[in-house]
């Protein structure tokens, strides 16, 4: 650690790491319950709709082993300002679009500027602070992580209703250019090991996902058996092999598949795909429920959704410290089985006419059963990783994490519309009810993968960071916190 790095003022440190990470975070979800308002003011179909979530994800899912990777090379604050940068830009041209290409384009740039925040702003965090308050800042950073994932919905419901939708986004310009000055001042350049970058690599993954998303989405549209979902999926699929055929000879791998040997790494991912694919995509679906039926409000949405969305950010911390006591298997199962119990009474919940006390008790238990599996999940991913192999891990879950949310977005809906549904208050619910189920059956794919994970306490100490929890948990880079960065000027 340099001289000049210990100078920096421990909170002026934090929050130059922890704000660009929040705004980042919390537009991955703050779009949820903006989307019935953006649907009636841009005539969006569900097709597009759709795209709104997953042209964010895909982008963010595609580029964020590569933006790590980047900052390695040229210095960490390079990319994350670049990040901040990008973020910020698209930010404003989400919100002044006019058309929903508009917002589709906008959001998939937005998702690369993300890609640029999050992998590196816990790295920059840990060589900005002594060794000795390390486990405080990283602890407040993964608090504010977590806060982003459960505000997302609400504050998101709150803007629309206060303003129009198009203010949740005109809200990162003000903090993007504050983010910027933040950062220069308070978080140190480093370098990490200068690898070349993958981009073939990134090009497979990339097309070869979108290829298969896309064909998802448009499958109920164009045609099952049409030229184009045919030809998107068989491409895409084709693509996708053909990206871990080129991983096993890369000399310097996006994704080295050497880590899928380890059980408990291979086993985990598979949870973490699954699990992102049925929340998420039950999420997408439920949300709507709320505003298209029932007739909530973005805010009353966004508020009636709170047990769901704010009990990991209790549970998941005590799930944490539990963990190493108890064994990650134990709790991931528990918190599995919960949130497939949780969406299956939903389901069977779900009509127009039902009361909302009949939904805060699944709520509040896929919840807690979200709060169960974030921590333990990051534990898990790099129980047996040596230090040099943790930020490729923790990519790597992240990655596929996301990977999942667009997929299961894409797949429920396909569902939901494959079943009949309609965005009206008559058209809805019996198509809702086989998609909800379809994410409950996603979850217990989840549930039988964690069986594999080793069972019994876990040997390694696990930082704090990786029990924020949310969708940015698995983003991090532990070995941060061990690590001398390499100032760079």
């Amino acid at each position: 650690m340099t001289t000049t790095a210990r100078r920096i003022p421990v909170w002026l440190a934090v929050v130059a790491a922890s704000l660009p990470m929040f705004m980042a975070t919390l537009d991955n979800l703050v779009i949820t319950n903006a989307l019935p308002a953006m649907r009636a003011d841009l005539g969006a179909s569900i097709e597009e709709l759709q795209w709104y979530v997953n042209a964010f994800t895909l982008a963010f899912a595609s580029f964020i082993l590569a933006a790590a990777a980047l900052g390695d090379r040229i210095g960490r604050r390079t990319v994350f300002l670049g990040g901040i940068a990008v973020f910020t830009v698209a930010s404003a041209l989400v919100a002044l679009s006019t058309e929903s290409w508009m917002v589709i384009a906008s959001r998939a740039i937005q998702g690369v500027g993300a890609a640029g925040i999050m992998p590196l702003s816990l790295t920059l965090l840990a060589g900005a602070v002594p060794a000795r308050l390390r486990p405080a800042a990283i602890g407040i950073w993964g608090g504010v992580a977590g806060l982003g994932v459960a505000l997302g919905p609400l504050i998101g419901g709150a803007v629309v209703e206060g303003w129009n939708w198009q203010a949740i986004f005109w809200l990162n310009v003000p903090i993007g250019i504050v983010a910027v000055p933040l950062a220069l001042a308070a978080l140190p350049n480093t370098l990490g090991a200068r690898l070349r970058i993958d981009l073939p690599g990134v090009a497979l993954a990339g097309l070869g996902t979108f290829g298969v998303v896309y064909g998802i989405v448009r499958g109920n549209d164009a045609g099952w058996d049409s030229v184009e979902v045919i030809a998107a999926l068989a491409v895409g699929a084709a693509l996708l092999v053909a990206f871990v055929l080129w991983e096993r000879r890369a000399k310097a791998p996006l994704l080295p598949l050497r880590l899928f040997r380890d059980r408990s790494f291979s086993a985990v991912n598979v949870v973490g795909f699954a699990f992102s694919f049925g929340v998420f995509g039950a999420v997408f679906i439920l949300i709507q429920f709320l505003q298209v039926v029932q007739g909530a409000s973005a805010l009353e949405a966004g508020v009636q959704t709170m047990p769901w969305t704010l009990a990991p950010m209790i549970v998941a911390p005590l799930a944490g410290f539990i963990a190493p006591r108890v064994g990650t298997r134990t709790l991931i199962v528990a918190g599995l089985a919960m949130q497939a119990i949780a969406l299956t009474w939903l389901a069977f919940e779900l009509d127009p006419d039902v009361a909302y006390s009949a939904l805060v008790a699944p709520f509040a238990l896929a919840g807690v059963g979200m709060g169960l599996v974030f921590a333990p999940m990051s534990t898990a991913v790099l129980a047996n990783m040596p230090d040099a192999d943790h930020a490729k891990a923790s990519g790597t879950n992240s990655t596929l994490r996301e990977v999942g949310v667009a997929l299961g977005v894409a797949a429920l809906t396909a569902v939901f519309t494959g079943a009949g549904g309609e965005l009206t208050p008559t058209g809805y619910v019996d198509a809702a009810v086989p998609a909800v189920l379809t994410g409950s059956a996603a979850l217990a794919v989840a549930l039988v993968a964690a069986l594999f994970l080793p069972a019994g306490r876990s040997a390694v100490r696990v930082a704090p960071e990786a029990q924020g929890g949310g969708a940015a948990s698995a983003t991090l880079e532990p070995d941060a916190e061990r690590r001398e960065p390499q100032p760079v000027g």
